[in-house]
């Protein structure tokens, strides 16, 4: 079959092969015919290493297909079912999961060091055990979700990743208060989902934050009240809230930096949201006077900050009743052979979420 493969960490191109098959097939396990996924800046940061993952891989994470064959065990699957991968599925048994953290369950990094694929050449792996730059994958059965018949594979494979991460930090980790001030730092897809997320809550100002003056004009069309680049925003936050701060303040970029910018920008007793993936290097620095006079909130959001399941069925239903733009995240389509035309448009920020359709 064919996929895309990035045979060293560090490259930034990716070699589009027909001689890659997926393996590991057997009890408990399915085979799923990947029909879109999506390009998350989460694959880029895999790529260049500021992710950590064993090459050479597949990368991909966010896709939605159908159940081509099901293994021995698997009794809630059959071929032919339609169902989103999730990247990070939940054990039910570990103390995560028990406690009800089931974003928290390691179960499916666990499969992270185990290839996905073969070739002439050797063993590949898939990025975050998945790999779904490829035309089917093998995967543990927690990983394939149901969707409905009426939910398009392009839409599906959205709710896999970013708009699950997204919305959930809102919605889940930072529970946005009607009436409230927020501002989003970095307006790609999970960005724009972060924006869709406090307009659902009533948020009274969004600010959206975004070098890229294209993001910065779909942000408004997603919700938010006012789109600044970094420079305006400390003009916006003096403009918005008289300078005290923002009541919510979301981090989707994932670099000290802007975190820092983002912890400044978050009035005292405010809430500032992690949710962008960043290096394991990158240290925020902040002063014990200021953590504890400030009494600011910092909560990382991984994946959501809740149960992925129930965030996957709450997101086709606001989208199923208007509530939620998803088929508008999808700015650009390109077949898998055009991948690295895609992987250049999200370095460059002109693609909110680009599809490839496999």
């Amino acid at each position: 079959m064919r996929a895309a493969v990035l045979h060293e960490t560090g490259q930034d191109k990716l070699e589009v092969l027909d001689d890659v098959e997926a393996v590991g097939f057997g009890p408990g396990k399915v085979r799923i015919r990947v029909r879109a996924t999506g390009l998350c800046h989460s694959d880029l940061s895999a790529m260049s290493g500021v992710l950590p993952q064993p090459a050479p891989f597949v990368p991909g994470h966010e896709g939605a297909g159908e159940i081509l064959e099901a293994g021995e065990g698997v009794g809630h699957l059959k071929a032919g079912d339609r169902v989103v991968v999730c990247w990070l599925p939940a054990c039910g048994t570990c103390p995560s999961c028990r406690r009800g953290q089931t974003q928290l369950c390691l179960a499916g990094f666990m499969n992270a060091g185990t290839p996905n694929f073969r070739r002439p050449g050797g063993e590949v792996f898939g990025f975050a055990g998945t790999g779904t730059f490829a035309e089917e994958v093998v995967v543990d059965a927690g990983c394939a979700v149901p969707v409905p018949d009426d939910v398009p594979f392009d839409i599906a494979a959205l709710i896999g990743c970013g708009v699950t991460t997204g919305l959930g930090a809102a919605l889940n980790t930072a529970d946005v208060e009607a009436g409230s001030s927020v501002a989003v730092i970095g307006c790609g897809g999970v960005g724009i989902s972060v924006i869709q997320g406090a307009r659902l809550r009533g948020a009274a100002e969004i600010v959206a934050v975004d070098p890229v003056v294209s993001r910065r004009e779909a942000a408004l069309r997603f919700g938010a009240t006012k789109a600044v680049s970094p420079d305006e925003l400390a003009d916006a936050k003096q403009q918005i809230t008289a300078g005290e701060g923002f009541d919510y303040v979301f981090e989707v970029v994932g670099r000290s930096a802007t975190a820092r910018t983002a912890y400044d920008t978050t009035r005292r007793g405010g809430t500032l949201v992690v949710v962008g993936a960043g290096a394991m290097d990158d240290v925020l620095q902040l002063t014990m006077f200021e953590l504890f006079f400030d009494e600011k909130r910092i909560l990382p959001s991984l994946y959501g900050g809740g149960d992925v399941l129930r965030s996957y069925e709450r997101a086709i239903a606001l989208w199923r009743a208007g509530r939620l733009d998803l088929a508008g995240l999808i700015t650009h389509r390109v077949p898998l052979a055009d991948i690295n035309e895609a992987l250049d448009q999200m370095r460059t920020g002109t693609a909110l979420r680009t599809c490839i359709e496999l």
